[in-house]
């Protein structure tokens, strides 16, 4: 079964629908995620939820029957492929959400990671565990990870292959919040945190921040000061401006 995608209120929400095969990703489901993120891309969410369908996980990540008879141009053309859809997911100009509600291994979690924020439930479990069958992660999490949890955190879980659990993934930055009770209800409510202000503006903190960590303070401080007049140039700036001198709560209309 492919992912399905549905909108409610503000939130675009995808849910992974392959229980049965703990979530795990293959072509099918791989090509269904390109087509939602696309959809989400054109859309007027402000804000992308993705979650597990199912009990046990979020995504056990890749399928590895799919793998095995591949030639090694069809192995990097796969890697490539999913490389580039995940790109998709991290540079949306809404903030994602991954609500790891159960397992989240290989391609599950580098999809997690690929995601602006990740919230954990109780039993939740991340890991890359490629290194067990001789591999290395291939959906990006070699180059993710470092930058969420840092390089000597990054490089142990990789090359160890280790399972964290929910609440060690949060001491490591990983996730940024555990979950008490309905996942994807406490998921929605942490997204309101953040859809409550403007969209538009909500994109350029986002770009501001990314693409300053590919590049040496001085040019970040530029990019800080471009984007940053760029968000002066809009209505919501000038609603949020004129709000505060009026002691009043904003009207922020995502212009």
């Amino acid at each position: 079964m492919l992912p399905k995608l549905t909108f409610r209120d503000e939130f675009a929400i995808m849910k992974f629908n392959r229980p049965d095969a703990m979530n795990a990703l293959n072509n099918a489901v791989i090509d269904e995620i390109d087509i939602i993120v696309n959809d989400v891309r054109q859309s007027d969410a402000k804000a992308f939820i993705i979650i597990g369908g199912g009990e046990k996980a979020f995504c056990a990540g890749a399928d590895i029957k799919e793998i095995l008879d591949l030639s090694l141009p069809e192995k990097k053309a796969k890697a490539e492929k999913g490389q580039s859809i995940f790109a998709k997911i991290d540079n949306l100009d809404i903030p994602s959400f991954a609500c790891i509600n159960g397992y989240a291994f290989g391609g599950g979690l580098e999809i997690s990671l690929a995601c602006t924020f990740r919230v954990a439930t109780k039993n939740a479990a991340v890991g890359l565990p490629e290194i067990k069958l001789g591999l290395l992660p291939g959906y990006g999490g070699t180059q993710r990870l470092p930058k969420v949890i840092g390089e000597a955190r990054a490089l142990e879980m990789i090359m160890s292959g280790r399972t964290l659990k929910a609440d060690e993934a949060l001491q490591f930055g990983l996730v940024n919040r555990i979950l008490e009770n309905d996942p994807l209800e406490e998921t929605i409510e942490y997204a309101k945190e953040f859809t409550q202000y403007s969209k538009s503006t909500l994109g350029y903190a986002k770009t501001a921040i990314k693409r300053g960590l590919d590049t040496s303070l001085q040019d970040g401080l530029k990019i800080e000061a471009d984007v940053s007049t760029l968000a002066y140039m809009s209505k919501d700036a000038q609603e949020g401006i004129t709000a505060f001198i009026e002691k009043r709560k904003p009207n922020f209309r995502d212009c």
